[in-house]
């Protein structure tokens, strides 16, 4: 995620559910033959697509933009690296999300038994 030093550079993210090419490029400081380039790049922005391939951004794309920028212009990364760094965040969120589901489970599941025994 970013750094709250970087967060004041960039402007706030405005309150809407969708955004447009143009108003990402300026959320972003990143110009909009970019953003579409790192469409292709990296797998995990798909803006949705409407009429005449017009693309509308959610706040999480906007947010990831953000991160991409960060790792691509701030610490330096290549695409490459910058992709492989992303692709590692959500094995671990994922590898996360599974773990409390599994303890959740297991806890229930312990439950159920204890009030099978009574």
């Amino acid at each position: 995620m970013l750094e709250a030093s970087h967060n004041s550079e960039l402007p706030a993210i405005p309150g809407k559910r969708y955004f447009t090419i143009g108003e990402v490029s300026d959320l972003c400081v990143v110009k909009p033959h970019v953003l579409r380039y790192w469409e292709q790049e990296f797998p995990q922005l798909k803006p949705l697509k409407r009429r005449g391939n017009r693309r509308y951004y959610q706040r999480h794309d906007v947010i990831l933009i953000r991160q991409i920028r960060s790792l691509l212009y701030e610490q330096g990364f290549t695409i490459g690296g910058a992709r492989q760094r992303l692709s590692g965040n959500e094995a671990r969120e994922d590898a996360n999300q599974s773990q409390q589901i599994i303890r959740q489970l297991r806890n229930e599941l312990e439950k159920v038994l204890e009030l099978l025994r009574r």
